[in-house]
């Protein structure tokens, strides 16, 4: 994968913080150097300024330097004294600034090429004095280059540094992650039982070994509902096919005819649970979709005496294939069972939806309202998928059934409303 996935993104986030911040801090540095330089030099003039000032003297109405302590400054230093110099070297290539700084009568900064030029007034006994100095800037620009420099080199090694550590903290924290999702992935397929179970989470890797755990939960869950789905389906299916050879051995030694209602009875308790099942899957597979309960009650219920009570606008937000596969069955349980009539009716309660298949027939007992869902269960003379597939149908889609025992046949489907 080199440094395009997940790891290259890490290091080019930790590069690029690492640039910005340094960048920043050599910015910030060499502000600070250069302020702190100027403010250098400016004290350097100013001092040189008062050096020179202190050998300004008049002597018998005429302004001259101390003897002896000028020539030190010919070359850094000017006096004006009544307008024209008095001390200085004339020659030098900034006296056209000089001049002009020389009759300034306030203190002065000016900066040419390489150097920095500081006039300053001084009233002498009436006589009007202006001492420039000059100050060589080259000494400090080099400094300041060379610890621009020096800060770059840094900061790059800095930059460096840092993409190399996050290179390697983010290698070896994906070693982990990809040592934990092998670890889950064949756990997954050959030994869905084995969890990490590390206790608390003291960290993210924590957290992933326990999310890992709970999808492994979820497999392991997965895969027994499928193995009890198909021992339920399996159990379903045998029933009718077992009538079925019956008939047909007892037709073969009997010499006689197998009984056509018999096998069309059969067959269509086969088709129908082959068609619940499909018709569960292909919704799943489609996705979220709606019905209108009242129609889809009057297409189940057709051929049968049930009485419906369901509002004729009233729609779940489940496919019309999941409720015909979930309340068939139980539709026809309730007429077989029922001693004279059996009724659909509906409810809204909140964001759901509740459908009561009723009879009148003997009902469940409080013992048996968590039996009647066992796999193999059914009635005297059996029926339909029976309601352990009808449950299992409907917690695969989402949805609640459960069995109430109130002296009568009652069981509650429970669906999202639209």
């Amino acid at each position: 994968m080199g440094l395009t996935g997940f790891r290259g993104r890490i290091v080019s986030l930790a590069v690029l913080t690492a640039t910005l911040v340094v960048a920043v801090l050599v910015v910030l540095s060499h502000v600070l150097l250069t302020r702190a330089t100027d403010a250098d030099t400016r004290t350097l003039a100013r001092t040189r300024a008062e050096a020179v000032a202190s050998t300004v003297q008049v002597h018998n109405g005429t302004v001259r330097l101390v003897e002896g302590t000028g020539d030190a400054f010919d070359t850094v230093a000017w006096v004006y004294a009544d307008g024209r110099l008095i001390d200085g070297a004339a020659h030098s290539p900034m006296l056209g600034i000089v001049d002009r700084l020389g009759s300034s009568t306030r203190a002065e900064f000016q900066t040419t090429g390489h150097y920095l030029l500081y006039a300053e007034p001084l009233p002498v006994h009436g006589h009007p004095v202006t001492v420039v100095v000059t100050v060589d800037l080259a000494p400090y620009e080099n400094a300041e280059q060379r610890s621009l420099l020096m800060s770059l080199v840094l900061g790059g090694l800095a930059v460096v540094l840092a993409g190399f550590v996050a290179y390697l903290g983010v290698s070896r924290a994906l070693r982990v992650v990809h040592q934990m999702s092998a670890l889950a992935d064949e756990w997954g397929d050959h030994d869905p039982g084995r969890r990490f179970g590390l206790g608390p989470a003291r960290d993210e890797f924590g957290e992933l070994a326990q999310t890992f755990d709970r999808l492994l939960d979820r497999v392991s869950d997965t895969i027994a509902d499928e193995r009890r789905l198909t021992d339920e389906i399996a159990h379903e299916l045998r029933t009718p096919m077992t009538v079925l050879r019956g008939e047909a051995q007892l037709a073969e030694l009997s010499g006689t005819h197998v009984v056509p209602h018999v096998v069309l009875a059969e067959t269509d308790r086969l088709s129908a649970a082959v068609s619940a099942i499909l018709d569960a899957a292909r919704s799943r597979m489609r996705g979220e979709a709606s019905c209108r309960l009242a129609l889809v009650l009057h297409h189940v219920s057709e051929g049968r005496d049930v009485q419906i009570d369901v509002p004729a606008e009233l729609e779940v937000a489940v496919p019309a294939e999941v409720v015909t596969a979930v309340l068939a069955p139980l539709i026809d349980n309730a007429t077989r069972h029922a001693r004279t009539t059996a009724s659909l009716q509906a409810e809204v309660a909140g964001d759901s939806v509740v459908v009561h298949v009723l009879d009148d027939g003997p009902g469940f007992g409080p013992d048996d309202l968590e039996r009647v869902f066992a796999p193999g269960h059914s009635g005297a003379d059996g029926h339909g998928l029976g309601l352990a597939v009808v449950r299992r149908i409907a917690a695969a889609t989402g949805l609640g059934v459960r069995a109430v025992a109130d002296g009568r046949g009652h069981v509650e489907v429970r669906f999202p409303r639209a």
